[in-house]
């Protein structure tokens, strides 16, 4: 039955429609380490760098994360009213007469759900899109922070944080850097990206067949 695999479409649906919540830096360690398991002496010259814990912990890390939250349940929201009446207009249909015009209402329920699924996914892509569109703006108020930092450390190399297994962690910047980047900037503003709308096929297109 059609209506059946609706229904199917609507579980689906309603479990992963838009988008996980997005946040511009998934959870970080503090910024600076407090312990490490191994140890040795400060090479100088030598730094370490988060960018993932700059953005997870400076202030307009925080504000951009809420702020993308917020836009992350409005996009599911508009989702979901529109899956709603779907869902029910599915319930209806189950057990109704195998007729022509119940075939004819299922099939044209099939097709909003293929297009509420599309819909989904570019919200999704939206999402998606403003959450990388913001990271750049925060790393490119972030550079100069970090060369300003750099500098006054002495540093002759810079070395991702994350892809150290350890050692001597006393020319982190990171901190230094979050709290340089707070004094110079608090929050961001900005709103969904809009993106052209796409032909594409969807997982509802076997709903119909």
């Amino acid at each position: 039955m059609i209506t059946r695999k609706i229904l199917l479409s609507a579980i689906l649906l309603s479990s992963a429609s838009v988008a996980s919540a997005q946040t511009v830096g998934g959870p970080q360690p503090a910024a600076q380490p407090q312990s490490q398991p191994l140890g040795g002496p400060v090479i100088d010259g030598i730094c370490l760098l988060s960018r993932e814990a700059i953005f997870a912990n400076a202030a307009v890390g925080r504000a951009a994360s809420a702020r993308l939250q917020e836009l992350t349940q409005a996009a599911q929201a508009e989702i979901d009213a529109r899956r709603t009446p779907l869902e029910t207009e599915a319930r209806a249909l189950e057990g109704q007469p195998d007729n022509a015009e119940n075939r004819q209402r299922q099939e044209a329920l099939a097709q909003r759900w293929q297009a509420l699924q599309q819909s989904a996914a570019h919200s999704s892509r939206e999402i998606d899109a403003t959450r990388t569109s913001v990271m750049s703006r925060i790393a490119t108020e972030a550079q100069p922070v970090i060369a300003e930092v750099y500098q006054q450390k002495n540093c002759g190399l810079l070395f991702d944080r994350n892809s150290a297994l350890g050692g001597n962690f006393a020319n982190d910047l990171t901190a230094d850097v979050v709290t340089a980047l707070d004094a110079r900037i608090q929050t961001i503003t900005f709103e969904r990206e809009r993106l052209p709308q796409q032909s594409e096929q969807s997982g509802a297109d076997t709903a119909v067949r």
